[in-house]
């Protein structure tokens, strides 16, 4: 399937066949809904104004500053959209905005003339580590060769609850946090700006309809929940974290900044990406078993552009397809022991890492906990420095067309009064 749009057509992020939500300013006017087509964004607004789309509701949803009223829909809403938006925007589809010179300008806007914003207003947000390689790297580094993985991690995948009120969309920088991290000289903590800055390659969900408290879902109503996926970076003081997480876990060594990408790539975009779970060492418990393959082929990279540079390298390629948990499955534990969840609430999968060493998906594990500094074009980096950008990046290949993700970067600012 081909757009009469040319620019959709072969585009390494966003073919006909993703159409991917999101939120924008366009030059001169309020924030409103879009879809990424091609190098454009597809202005909901316009086409729910002028009867081309309707999403069902009591009310228009697309004239507003975030997709959660659109989300709160439900399911068959975004696929009734998601349809009538393809028969918009193919070759042989409607002629609705093809065919008309002042259609096109009403509802196509250059994607370098907008500004993208957060999409969603973020209810609660959820981090979990669920890839293996990453908790056993993480483990070993901290704990030792033969505390590495934790007995129950290979039962449930595990969590903490993170600050939907620091999450930010890409392009926002962020602030270096002050924080109690120990001394290196003692035992005694002291108050300062962290040292061991971190970023951590992550894929995110978006919860898109709301759950009873009280109601345990299954793994197949899970998957029936989320709305579409995301590029995470769950940005991380390892220094503060490493001093206050037992016995309870992170806190303020992450609750200064998560990341995540403008566009929200539907869960139907992503259909034929699904592959099946990796081999497990013992059999779930059966409210985590999943009826089909739920994980995701998702082709990840982090690139790290050191201050002053205008050339970086990328640091990291992994895949999705190595966590050890799907989506679906860390959504049903959410919610066994009766958590309820709500529109706009954000689900990480925790840090990517695969088998091999270039595809560990955070510095702590790069650099051996900052032991072994990493060569990022002419300068070294154990941990990121004031200045420092990174930049997430990710696809899903179908076929002959990629699914993209958009860009989620972010620039380290200096800590306050530093």
């Amino acid at each position: 399937m081909e757009s009469w749009l040319e620019s959709a057509n072969g585009h390494p992020e966003f073919p006909v066949q993703n159409l991917p939500f999101g939120v924008f300013r366009p030059r001169g006017g309020p924030p409103r809904c879009g879809v990424a087509i091609g190098d454009c964004v597809l202005d909901l607004a316009v086409l729910e104004e002028d009867g081309l789309v309707d999403a069902g509701g009591p009310r228009p949803v697309f004239a507003q500053a975030s997709l959660n009223g659109f989300m709160a829909l439900g399911p068959a809403a975004w696929a009734r959209v998601r349809e009538r938006l393809t028969d918009l925007m193919a070759r042989c589809g409607a002629p609705d905005i093809s065919s008309s010179a002042m259609a096109r300008r009403r509802t196509l806007h250059d994607s370098a003339d907008v500004e993208l914003l957060m999409p969603v207003r973020i209810r609660g947000y959820t981090d979990f580590n669920a890839a293996r390689q990453h908790a056993y790297n993480a483990g070993r580094i901290l704990r030792g060769e033969n505390d590495a993985l934790p007995k129950n991690w290979l039962h449930l995948p595990i969590a903490y609850n993170g600050r939907a009120s620091t999450v930010v969309v890409s392009g926002t920088p962020i602030r270096r946090p002050w924080g109690q991290r120990l001394r290196e000289s003692g035992d005694l903590p002291e108050y300062a700006p962290s040292a061991l800055l971190d970023f951590e390659l992550e894929l995110g969900a978006l919860v898109g309809t709301a759950t009873s408290l009280g109601s345990p879902v299954s793994v197949a109503e899970a998957e029936e929940l989320i709305f579409g996926y995301v590029l995470l970076n769950d940005w991380s003081a390892r220094d503060i974290q490493a001093w206050e997480s037992r016995p309870l876990g992170p806190f303020q060594g992450k609750a200064f900044g998560t990341t995540i990408s403008p566009w929200i790539v539907p869960s139907a975009a992503l259909s034929q990406a699904r592959v099946a779970a990796p081999p497990r060492d013992h059999e779930l418990l059966s409210y985590l078993a999943e009826t089909r393959p739920m994980h995701l082929d998702v082709c990840l990279k982090a690139e790290i552009v050191p201050a002053g540079s205008d050339a970086g390298a990328i640091v990291t390629q992994t895949n999705s397809r190595h966590l050890y948990y799907s989506i679906p499955q860390m959504i049903a534990h959410h919610t066994s022991g009766g958590c309820s969840l709500d529109v706009g609430d954000l689900i990480g999968t925790g840090t990517i890492s695969g088998p091999e060493p270039q595809s560990w998906a955070s510095l702590f594990e790069l650099t051996h906990g900052g032991s072994v500094p990493l060569q990022i074009a002419t300068e070294d980096r154990t941990f990121l420095e004031d200045g420092d950008s990174v930049r997430l990046r990710g696809h899903a290949q179908v076929g002959e067309y990629r699914i993209g993700f958009g860009s989620c970067d972010g620039r380290i600012l200096p800590a306050l009064g530093s």
